[in-house]
């Protein structure tokens, strides 16, 4: 009889590893793409002011992109749907249809990056003067809380209905299931699908009636997301089933403990980042690291209240067994920490890394409370009759300290890491006459503090070499006089302007003297613009 049921452990672990393991090796072996897509450049610039109507505006990102709303909308608020849209590789043309009014337009894009995340933002032009024109607003301003709830019940989901699943079967060893696991596995599953849904919606910029319709569930099926949660699906079919059955349980709950690290493998965007053969890898023992340990904290607590007398043993089993697995965790959560950040000034300079901030704060506390629980109360359960109370008290803290850890990371789903970040593109200005030519790099090209980098060369191209070079910038029609800074020559054979206060947004002219001799100058003169922040 034990040899027939280990048989029937061994095809069932065949059946579903089988399939499992060749996603695995589709995930590990995807081509190696950035972490996030962001805009790049743009033509023409954010910002700029024209004589007269482009033929095209073009978006370049950091990466291949799959368009998903693309608008343009004129100077009078209108949608134009007769622009026609281009997308491929890396780029996104948009035709300007002709007889284009005067005054600000605005492209609006929403695309989607390879680690399955939206990317939304707008870029302007202006034909003559500049005007006020204001996008509408088509999205909705609740989708984005929908989607962090539903994030947060995918992951409840992940690791407490999962997770906890493979506690009962292979630490409690228990036939019964907690209710609890039990709704954390619906409430997982529903969220996957509200994620595919709302997904859709995001990337179309499409408002919730939209859900009722085929068009935003099928192309969130063709993002990185899509796979990504179906793979979740599976393994909560795979963990109510592993509850259900006596003979195949543990081998199930294995498979759907695998599941977890599949999933967060597949999308996202630690797990997208190269080099993708280190993170991905990472992302799956970490995910399946947070099920072992978060998914044992409810039924924990249960048997604590239920069966004081049972407990020490099965504490006893987790707490050693997880002490290997934490450290997995946590080596696994630096070297995705690393590869996203880049540097230790981006924990408290940008968005990302402030999210993780608050995260390894909130992990402190739980570690906290873990080698409080070990070291201290888990010993006491033998001796101790209020050991089991206190000890349930803390795990119920565990409990609440790691949900504010996840509903933390669900953020992370519209906040892009710093490694995936695209500064400005500088404003290049091209002066060029008989006599010399000019290249003059302003960055960032807007209101602000800029600095200049003065690219003098002669005619046929080849290097001017001068003895001084004066920078000199004003706004003849605003009232603002000259402003004269030196130029200090760089390294790199170019002269360069630090900490230039450039006050106002409008055309400012630019007067550059290059002095090559003490009898000899070369002065070359332009207008550029300077867009707002």
């Amino acid at each position: 009889m034990a040899r027939a049921g280990c048989q029937a452990d061994a095809e069932t672990v065949m059946r579903v590893v089988a399939p499992l393991l060749l996603i695995w090796i589709a995930v590990c072996s995807a081509t190696p793409v950035f972490a996030h897509a962001s805009l790049a450049a743009s033509e023409p610039r954010d910002g700029a002011v024209l004589t007269e109507a482009p033929k095209r505006v073009e978006l370049h990102f950091n990466e291949s992109v799959t368009a998903g709303a693309v608008h343009l909308i004129d100077a009078t608020g209108k949608l134009r749907d007769d622009a026609a849209v281009d997308a491929k590789d890396d780029a996104i043309t948009v035709t300007v249809p002709p007889d284009w009014p005067q005054g600000t337009s605005i492209l609006s894009y929403r695309v989607i990056s390879a680690d399955g995340h939206p990317v939304a933002g707008s870029v302007t032009f202006s034909v003559g003067a500049p005007t006020a024109t204001r996008a509408p607003d088509n999205t909705g301003g609740g989708i984005n809380v929908l989607i962090w709830l539903a994030r947060i019940g995918l992951y409840l989901g992940l690791f407490a209905g999962i997770g906890g699943t493979f506690f009962v079967r292979w630490i409690a060893r228990e036939e019964a299931a907690s209710p609890v696991i039990f709704a954390a596995l619906l409430t997982g599953m529903l969220s996957a699908v509200a994620s595919l849904g709302l997904q859709g919606l995001d990337v179309l910029g499409l408002p919730l009636s939209s859900l009722a319709v085929a068009t935003p569930w099928t192309i969130a099926l063709g993002t990185s997301l899509g796979p990504s949660l179906l793979i979740a699906i599976t393994a909560f079919g795979l963990a109510v089933a592993a509850m259900r059955s006596t003979r195949a349980g543990r081998a199930l709950s294995a498979v759907a403990l695998s599941g977890v690290g599949l999933a967060l493998a597949a999308s996202g965007h630690a797990a997208t980042a190269p080099p993708q053969m280190l993170t991905r890898p990472a992302m799956f023992l970490h995910g399946v690291g947070v099920a072992f340990w978060l998914g044992a904290l409810a039924p924990l607590v249960a048997i604590l209240w239920s069966r004081k007398s049972a407990a020490l043993p099965i504490v006893h089993r987790f707490s050693t067994s997880a002490m290997p697995v934490v450290a997995i965790l946590a080596f696994a959560g630096l070297v995705l920490a690393t590869v996203q950040l880049e540097s230790f000034g981006a924990l408290v300079t940008t968005r990302y890394g402030i999210i993780l901030s608050i995260k390894l704060a909130l992990v402190a506390v739980l570690l906290g409370l873990a080698a409080l629980n070990r070291f201290r109360l888990t010993p006491a359960l033998a001796s101790d009759s209020n050991a089991a109370k206190l000890l349930s008290r803390s795990i119920l803290l565990e409990c609440a300290v790691a949900f504010a850890i996840l509903a933390v990371v669900a953020g992370w789903r519209f906040t892009p890491p710093p490694r995936s970040l695209v500064p400005d593109a500088p404003l290049a200005v091209h002066i060029h006459t008989d006599k010399a030519m000019f290249q003059v790099l302003i960055s960032p090209g807007r209101v602000g503090t800029d600095s200049f980098v003065l690219q003098l060369m002669n005619s046929d191209g080849s290097l001017l070499h001068a003895k001084e070079a004066t920078l000199t910038l004003s706004i003849p029609s605003r009232g603002i006089e000259e402003i004269e800074r030196p130029g200090v020559l760089g390294t790199d054979g170019f002269w360069h302007v630090t900490n230039v206060p450039l006050s106002v947004a409008g055309r400012w002219h630019m007067r550059i003297d290059a002095l090559v001799t003490d009898f000899e100058k070369i002065t070359l003169e332009d207008d550029f613009e300077v867009a707002t922040e």
